[in-house]
């Protein structure tokens, strides 16, 4: 049983597993599948993150576990955002939408989880499936902000795809303010302010 725990771990492409993921993977019992994961851990064939996260090794993609960590979630927000040119503040937290605000710290990374709506956070217009993880394209991540914050100060607006943010804006309801907020800032880039 314990082999085949690890023979289901390394021929997957995944970095970062779940108990659950595993006990579908490996098709153990729960009993069976707690035994060879406390093995494992204990010969370093395995790295226990925190409780119920489990990864090939101390290498793991920091983007997949922020999204098992609470599920559903994506990176979207600042991660997104600085990336793409948008806003120029680094922030060496990683955030992510999610159904609940909390901020978690494990193995020294900040994991900061914003809340956004049940409706929003299940659509998945604007965001994209990378390497065993979601995250919004900039013009997602670009909403969800400007949706959380009545005030955001975004530095560069021009690498928005602005077909793109209004094919997703509806998405967030019939939000009167979010689109007047959307408006004035493609009006601000407009004109060049």
């Amino acid at each position: 049983m314990q082999t085949n725990v690890l023979k289901a771990i390394f021929k997957n492409n995944q970095t970062v597993y779940s108990f659950s993921e595993l006990l579908l993977l490996t098709k153990s019992t729960e009993r069976g599948l707690r035994a060879s994961l406390t093995y494992y851990i204990s010969t370093n064939d395995l790295y226990h993150i925190r409780r119920g996260l489990y990864a090939k090794d101390i290498n793991y993609n920091k983007l997949e576990l922020a999204t098992k960590i609470l599920t559903p979630a994506y990176i979207s927000f600042e991660t997104v955002l600085r990336n793409a040119g948008i806003i120029f503040q680094h922030y060496s937290q990683i955030f992510v939408a999610s159904y609940q605000a909390r901020e978690i710290i494990c193995d020294n990374q900040t994991y900061t989880f914003k809340s956004i709506t049940s409706r929003i956070l299940t659509d998945t217009l604007g965001v994209k499936i990378l390497d065993n993880y979601s995250i919004a394209t900039p013009e997602r991540a670009f909403l969800d902000t400007a949706y959380l914050n009545k005030n955001y100060h975004f530095d560069n607006l021009e690498p928005l795809n602005w077909d793109q943010v209004y094919k997703i804006l509806p998405i967030y309801g019939n939000n009167r303010s979010l689109q007047k907020r959307v408006e004035a800032y493609h009006d601000t880039l407009r004109k060049g302010l």
